[in-house]
């Protein structure tokens, strides 16, 4: 059977192309031969654009549908030869987000240089294996730059908890194992020797598994995907081996990064395993959480970091779009993705985020700006905001940590938000996410996925396939609106403390690009409920969100309970 770009060539040899009557020609064809694959081979009618103006919230005359009619039919031809070319998830569009619109200008794009951080004098070594596994990446540091412990001795002990605990949480997709000795060996023998590459140098750490890692799987999750082996590493993966940080697993994420439910299961949280993790940065969040490796990797979209850090009671960071290369990682959404770091404290963070930020020549997104740690400026001299929400059920909590900042002399200034509506503009992100996964839906191979309710993945990819590309225009304009919004409101502020679910603000934030960290401030509720607190921060000033976050958890202590692991 002849094909369709044969078809159109041919028809196009013959003189017809500049007409409107390859497109009816082809689907005519089609539907004699009985159909190919892919294609639609039931007719346009006057009676279709009529029902699809109701999926529109459009009214057209029947004059105007006769108008439109051949350029629907000829629309839907030029789809198919679209098809004919083979786009991978890792291409990227012509176009590209920049938060920058909003009005804020970076000034020159520093090269990234290595932060001033050496850690303290070691303290002494943990009296019990368990401390040495709650231990965070800053004092770890201490410990194998002293030599008071050895990279090997970590990665095995990462290595057996997450055996240990992973029948359980399901918070693992591969373990890392031969990757993760040889690197932890060779950390070890140049620690010996006195070279001391910077404070991830023989740290362990879990990787989201959307993140390509030469010679393992990348399965994203999914079961199409289950086998999927991608030949690179991703930038961030990289990075952290240049830094001397020890990949020791894969972890599990949501599928194609929504939730906690994967192939394998549904990743638990260490503090109530009846409970799933949240995400879709599941395991992340679960392995950090329950001890099982220092400090993850994840991703958000649009909470992918922030849901998961407020479940297991870690602290992510969701840096400003952009300031961390997302090649190599999954494509959700081009104009919404984002790559942070999951840990146990703000420094931590900040210790990791000094290793993996900058601009990468393969994604045209990503910035390189200045980033120092420890920060010089006081926190005292941060102007810093506040939004004023209702009653909800961590207000005492959230509250104190406001008497807490008032109390070390810093002005608290009232705050709002912008009020638009965010759902519209997230139209952009079901589109994208669509168009990323154009061949799962029109393969038939989104069936394999383990959620299929109207809230999954496979309904809302076949949904956006109706979203006009006027309504995504608009909605990107109604963007650039709200970006100007935010930043009116960072005129006054520096960092804006607020409920991490609070004052819509997790929707606003990814849709205009500004950083922000959550963070625990309860200690687990009976039912394994922790709770959270996050601050937002204007475009590029990361640190001074890190910063915030850093004082407060040296003035408190949630940051370091435990759960209580079967």
């Amino acid at each position: 059977m002849i094909d369709r770009r044969h078809f159109l060539e041919a028809a196009a040899l013959a003189g017809a192309a500049s007409t409107l009557f390859p497109g009816a020609l082809y689907a005519r064809h089609v539907r004699e031969s009985g159909g190919g694959p892919g294609v639609a081979s039931a007719e346009i009618t006057l009676a279709t654009i009529q029902e699809a103006e109701q999926l529109a919230g459009l009214s057209f005359t029947d004059a105007q549908r006769e108008q439109i009619l051949d350029r629907l039919k000829e629309a839907r031809v030029q789809y198919d030869v679209l098809r004919e070319t083979p786009l991978p998830n890792h291409v990227l569009p012509s176009l590209v987000f920049n938060p920058d619109i909003g009005g804020l200008r970076p000034q020159g794009m520093a090269a990234r240089a290595p932060i001033s951080w050496t850690p303290p004098p070691a303290a002494g070594r943990p009296d019990t294996e368990e401390d040495l596994a709650f231990a965070g990446v800053a004092r770890l540091s201490a410990l194998l730059k002293a030599r008071l412990v050895t990279s090997v001795e970590l990665t095995e002990l990462c290595l057996a908890r997450l055996r240990r605990f992973d029948p359980v949480l399901k918070c693992v997709v591969s373990l890392t194992a031969d990757r993760a000795l040889r690197q932890a060996r060779a950390a070890d023998a140049e620690l010996d020797a006195g070279h001391w590459r910077g404070p991830l140098h023989g740290i362990p750490w879990g990787a989201k598994d959307l993140l390509s890692t030469r010679g393992y799987p990348t399965t994203w999750g999914a079961k199409p995907y289950e086998h999927q082996v991608l030949d690179e590493d991703a930038d961030v993966v990289r990075l952290l081996d240049d830094a001397g940080a020890v990949l020791v697993a894969k972890l599990t994420l949501g599928a194609l990064a929504m939730g906690d439910v994967w192939f394998g299961g549904t990743t638990k949280t260490p503090w109530n395993t009846e409970r799933g993790s949240s995400g879709s940065s599941a395991g992340p969040g679960s392995a950090v959480a329950a001890g099982c490796v220092p400090f993850a990797i994840g991703s958000e979209t649009l909470g992918s970091i922030v849901s998961p850090s407020n479940r297991n009671g870690v602290t992510g960071l969701r840096p400003t779009f952009g300031r961390i290369s997302r090649t190599g990682a999954m494509t959700l959404s081009w104009t919404m993705d984002k790559l942070g770091p999951m840990c146990r404290s703000a420094e931590d963070c900040a210790l990791v985020f000094g290793a993996i930020h900058g601009a990468s020549p393969s994604d045209p997104t990503s910035i390189t700006m200045p980033f120092e740690w420890p920060p010089e400026r006081h926190i005292q001299d941060l102007r810093v905001g506040v939004v004023d929400v209702p009653d909800y059920r961590n207000t005492e909590a959230d509250r104190s940590i406001h008497g807490l900042l008032r109390s070390h002399g810093v002005a608290l200034r009232p705050v709002t938000l912008p009020d638009r509506a965010t759902g519209p503009m997230l139209q952009m992100l079901r589109a994208e996410a669509a168009a990323a996964f154009d061949d799962l839906i029109r393969s038939g191979r989104a069936d394999e996925l383990v959620r299929q309710d109207d809230g999954a993945w496979p309904a809302t990819f076949r949904a956006a396939r109706f979203i006009p590309a006027v309504e995504y225009i608009n909605a990107s304009r109604a963007r650039t609106l709200l970006m100007q919004d935010m930043r009116a409101v960072f005129r006054d502020v520096d960092v804006v403390v607020v409920p991490t679910f609070g004052a819509n603000q997790l929707a606003i934030t990814n849709l205009t690009g500004h950083p922000s960290i959550t963070f625990p401030n309860t200690v687990a509720a009976p039912d394994g409920q922790v709770e959270s607190l996050t601050i937002i921060g204007d475009l590029y000033r990361d640190q001074a969100v890190l910063a915030v976050a850093a004082f407060i958890q040296s003035n408190t202590s949630f940051h370091l309970e435990r759960p209580a692991l079967p």
